[in-house]
């Protein structure tokens, strides 16, 4: 395996990955919403809601952390998410709740992206970037080691309480250490681009219309835009049907003969937060060896079109199980997508290394991001659409396909890397 620098800085990203993973209402999601009255249409509206917002905000945000200095992109996030968990928290009604993702879509904004790029940018001052994808793949796995943790803290907190809604205002607590983490982070890791000769107000349009013409450029090159189509296209059918492993695993909670003294609430937070820690600890386990997957493939375009295809068998596996309710399997798979989708992304991130300048990488990685949420704001209310009128088991199945009908769109040849 090849060694990687755990310097100072190694540990604060690894920590910024467990503090940002420990967001208490992930494993109930959709459970908090179903409990709220929510029908999965209303869910996948909300959800559209959220991914048209960060949509707006993407590619401004983007280039404000290039522009203006990354740290406070990633400080303004973090303030936009705890807004959005007092929402939650204390106004529960579904117009309330589409502020509440306007809000977290702020977060998400002003964080995807920024954050991979002061690592690669980090790797490049060390002079060490033949190490991305193992570094990152660490990093990542410390941020499911966080998810592990913040899945048994959340099923405690639902079962003492006995409702779903407390896990927001238990996220706020990491989401505040997070605001001092930034803070500390060294100043190089700003990334700022400006001519000191100009003024504010010049300088200003300037970093936009130069940081723009770099963002365009992305897409006027057909290798990086069919990867980052490849990339965003997996990861925003992976984001729309990953939270329906919730009330699946409610299904199975209630039917097993098991804690019949306890409330709905309260065995399903056993189950689920039991399932949730053994799956974040193997994704954990699988983004931290992706560089190994890697090197069995010997080709990052071949290893992201496997996976990519793997992703689309899972899905269609799922939908057939549970047909027949053969809910233990649908669960086994979701942990194996789960898994999948932690293993590619390492390894995208460092293919879009190979396309990408490090100097835009921030807004570049915010484009992918943006065409993303495009995607799940399509996606969520035909997932939730689906789901309440032809069953779950019908939703994944067409899912499922769908990632085989546009992948000979996305494949990525060979020949699509740098020489």
């Amino acid at each position: 395996m090849t060694k990687i620098l755990k310097d100072k800085q190694f540990h604060k990203f690894c920590a910024y990955g467990m503090l940002k993973n420990l967001r208490f209402f992930d494993p109930f999601i959709i459970l908090f919403f179903r409990e709220m009255g929510l029908t999965f249409l209303e869910i996948g509206i909300l959800f559209s809601i959220r991914e048209i917002s960060t949509n707006i905000l993407e590619i401004p945000t983007g280039i404000m952390a290039d522009s203006y200095g990354r740290r406070k992109s990633m400080i303004f996030s973090f303030i936009s998410y705890i807004i959005s968990f007092l929402i939650f928290y204390f106004m529960p009604y579904f117009s309330f709740y589409a502020f509440a993702m306007i809000f977290f879509a702020a977060g998400e904004a002003f964080r995807t992206g920024t954050h991979k790029a002061m690592i690669l940018h980090y790797l490049k001052i060390k002079g060490i970037e033949d190490t991305k994808v193992e570094y990152y793949g660490r990093t990542r796995g410390c941020s499911k080691l966080g998810s592990a943790v913040s899945s048994l803290i959340a099923a405690a907190l639902v079962f003492y309480t006995g409702t779903f809604k407390i896990v927001f205002l238990a996220s706020i607590v990491p989401y505040i250490a997070e605001l001092f983490l930034m803070i500390s982070y060294p100043k190089e890791l700003d990334g700022i681009r400006q001519d000191r000769r100009k003024g504010i107000l010049k300088n200003a349009v300037y970093q936009i219309k130069l940081t723009m013409t770099d963002f365009l450029s992305i897409f006027k090159n057909r290798k990086s835009f069919i990867s980052i189509l490849n990339s965003s296209s997996f990861d925003a059918i992976f984001k729309t049907t990953k939270d329906y492993l919730q009330p699946i695993l409610k299904i199975y909670a209630l039917s097993i003969p098991l804690f019949l003294t306890l409330g709905e609430n309260q065995r399903t937070s056993i189950l689920s937060g039991l399932v949730y820690f053994i799956l974040y600890l193997l994704t954990s386990y699988a983004s931290i060896h992706s560089g190994d997957l890697f090197r069995r493939f010997k080709s990052l375009p071949k290893a992201l079109n496997i996976t990519y295809l793997s992703g689309g068998i899972l899905l269609i596996l799922s939908g057939l199980f549970l047909r027949y309710s053969i809910t233990i399997a649908v669960v086994f798979l979701f942990i194996l997508y789960y898994m999948l989708q932690n293993t590619r992304r390492p390894i995208n991130i460092g293919y879009l290394s190979e396309l990408i300048s490090h100097k835009i990488m921030a807004t570049g990685l915010s484009g992918e991001s943006q065409i993303k949420t495009l995607l799940i704001a399509a996606f969520a209310p035909l997932m939730g659409l689906l789901a309440d009128h032809l069953g779950l088991s019908n939703a994944f199945l067409v899912f499922g396909i769908l990632y085989f009908a546009i992948f000979p769109v996305l494949h990525i040849r060979s020949y699509d890397m740098r020489s």
